[in-house]
Formats: structure tokens, C-alpha cells, sequence
């Protein structure tokens, strides 16, 4: 699996940690790097748009993205037409946006986040399944939004 992966200088070293999991739970994962490429001072907006790009033109299957707070990174990927962006803190939360939201970009609050958490929270993210039925009828109503 390849999983575009963004970050400004707040998320860059859980990035990088991220970079070094080749499996995760049970899945394999392929990265492909974004950005930021240090821990220099950096704009989220830059690096949500370069993981989202990806995602849409069939580069990547999936997203992950770090900010500060998440908050941040959410915003500006949710921006994209058939990107559905969810903040997570914990594997109860990152689990239920795959299964119920169909969520595509995962987005980790880097600052109140270990290397141990970000990668459990990570795991159950990527072997979530979306439960279909009822909860597709509702990611297609908010398709329709705006």
C-alpha cells in the first residue's frame, strides 16, 4: 500500500519515524514523502496539498498527514473535492473515521502524540474497513454539500 505522508516542521519527526515502519499491524506500507524535509519552519497548507494531489491523481491509496494540533491539516485537505480528512488521538477515534466515514487522509496531532501512540493509531487506521450501507448513503450526502 502507498500512503502519501505530509508534514510541517511540528509533525516532521513523527513523519520520520513514519518513514521508518514498513509494516504496519498487518499492512505493508510504501511512503511517499512530501514534505517537509526538515525541521525548519514550514507551512502546513504546502504539504496537505502535495499528499492530497497524490492521493487524487492515483499516486497514493491513502494519506497521512501532521501538524501541531491536526487541526490545521485537516482544514486544508478537506478543501479537495473526494478527500475526506479526519483528525485522530487515539485508535478508537482513527478506527470509527475509516469504518464510518470512509476517511482517506488520516491527520495526527503531532504535539500530543509519542512515537509508540502515532504508530498503534496509525495501525488501526490503515485495518479499519469502511462499513458500506448506510454509511455510504451519508459520505455521499456530504458529496452533495456546498
Amino acid at each position: 500500500m502507498i500512503i502519501a505522508l505530509g508534514a510541517d516542521h511540528r509533525g516532521y519527526h513523527l513523519k520520520e519515524f513514519l518513514k521508518q515502519q514498513s509494516l504496519l499491524g498487518s499492512t505493508h506500507v510504501t511512503w511517499l514523502d512530501v514534505g517537509a524535509f526538515d525541521g525548519e519552519r514550514s507551512d502546513y497548507p504546502v504539504f496537505a496539498e502535495r499528499a492530497c494531489n497524490a492521493l487524487l491523481a492515483g499516486k497514493a491509496e491513502y494519506g497521512i498527514l501532521l501538524c501541531g494540533t491536526g487541526v490545521g491539516m485537516a482544514i486544508a485537505a478537506n478543501r479537495f473535492k473526494g478527500i475526506f480528512a479526519a483528525v485522530a488521538w487515539n485508535e478508537t477515534i482513527a478506527r470509527a473515521s475509516k469504518e464510518d466515514d470512509n476517511a482517506n487522509v488520516l491527520v495526527l496531532p503531532a504535539d500530543d502524540l509519542s512515537e509508540e501512540q502515532t504508530q498503534c493509531i496509525v495501525s488501526a487506521w490503515l485495518s479499519a474497513k469502511f462499513k458500506e450501507g448506510r454509511y455510504r448513503e451519508r459520505v455521499s450526502q456530504i458529496d452533495q454539500l456546498g
